[in-house]
């Protein structure tokens, strides 16, 4: 492994995100090889010893995986009623980290990764990564759906701003909307349905930046194929260690 910044080693560490590292840096608690380490500085995380606050700090392989999450599984570490998280159904010990959370009832894509620098960036709205998703709504005839969909939509003071929208006509007075946003607001393409007087029924992601779906069963999980972790480290500006 080559050398990288101190913060960048400590986030893919799964220490604490880039900018917190860099605070940990500053307060005094991050020691290179028993010495104080400044901000800026450089490591190579294999050959020297790393610790924050007297605990050595061991790097991870970095690891990418796809999830389909079902309906049901929360998407946490721990939940206190007791019901499934995705980390019962992906591997353990693997210290993956969650990019861009899915509420309860919404299934499809989850992506996870040992690297936290990455997982910052793929959801900062700075970087705009793009989310798409597909939800079966009620409340409106399509037609009115179609024309409902091109309206400003306001959320907490922001706009929703979609980068693309499909609607097509669904089953017993259903639509199915098909949205792209490049934002993960909490819940936020429930909050703008609501806006438009629409009600979610289902509500599934298919693609997070450049990685898809596909035909991934439900439940199971995948390694990204180094293609699309090049892809992905493209669309979060970063170009990736090697390990």
């Amino acid at each position: 492994m080559s050398e990288m910044r101190l913060q960048r080693a400590l986030a893919r560490a799964g220490v604490a995100s880039r900018r917190a590292a860099e605070t940990l840096i500053e307060l005094g608690v991050v020691r290179v090889d028993g010495r104080v380490a400044a901000l800026g500085s450089k490591v190579d995380p294999v050959r020297q010893t790393i610790t924050v606050r007297g605990k050595r700090v061991a790097q991870k392989p970095r690891k990418w995986l796809a999830f389909h999450k079902p309906l049901g599984v929360v998407t946490t570490a721990n939940d206190e009623e007791g019901r499934r998280t995705v980390y019962d159904l992906v591997p353990r010990g693997q210290g993956l980290t969650y990019v861009g959370r899915l509420d309860v009832m919404t299934t499809g894509l989850l992506l996870l990764t040992t690297d936290g620098e990455a997982v910052q960036r793929l959801t900062h709205p700075k970087y705009r990564v793009p989310r798409r998703y597909t939800a079966l709504v009620h409340g409106l005839p399509t037609a009115e759906v179609v024309k409902a969909v091109t309206r400003r939509v306001v959320v907490e003071g922001r706009p929703v701003e979609p980068l693309a929208v499909r609607v097509r006509p669904g089953v017993a007075g259903r639509s199915i909307v098909d949205l792209t946003l490049a934002e993960g607001r909490k819940n936020i393409v429930r909050r703008w349905a609501a806006e438009l007087d629409l009600k979610v029924e289902r509500l599934a992601r298919l693609q997070y930046g450049p990685v898809r779906l596909g035909d991934l069963p439900v439940g199971k999980w995948r390694e990204l194929t180094p293609q699309e972790e090049r892809a992905l480290y493209r669309a979060s500006h970063l170009t990736p260690s090697p390990d």
